[in-house]
């Protein structure tokens, strides 16, 4: 089963950081949600650390690039294949770093990924950063 960590991941069932953790998880996805308010997202507890978590596949961002600084060692640490910068996540910086640290960047909506069954497909959204 592929993990994805969601980073931004909040228990405000309007945010689609909460829609998407559902919606990986319904896909059979093994899902990590990081934020910084405690609560469940169905049955899962977010996550309000930075814990390690070890086989990570896909990254999806859900934090606007201003804060993302401060997550960007904890993000490549946890050397996923992916980072998926969500609409309104795009950070030419972070997606450098990520290039540079071997990971792919995908600018796109994970909801749109699933729901389309292209999560796990290559898409046209995919970029390697020089």
């Amino acid at each position: 089963m592929k993990r994805t960590v969601v980073i931004g991941a909040s228990p405000n069932p309007e945010r689609y950081s909460y829609k998407a953790v559902l919606e990986l998880d319904k896909h059979g996805y093994e899902v990590f949600p990081v934020g910084i308010r405690e609560g469940k997202i169905g049955q899962i507890d977010i996550i309000t650390d930075q814990p390690k978590i070890a086989s990570v596949d896909t990254v999806t961002l859900y934090v606007g690039p201003d804060k993302q600084p401060l997550l960007y060692d904890y993000i490549i640490n946890l050397k996923p294949k992916r980072i998926i910068f969500n609409p309104g996540a795009e950070n030419p910086e972070l997606a450098k770093l990520a290039n540079e640290n071997g990971i792919i960047v995908e600018h796109a909506c994970t909801l749109v990924l699933l729901r389309t069954k292209q999560y796990d497909q290559p898409n046209n959204f995919t970029s390697h950063v020089s």
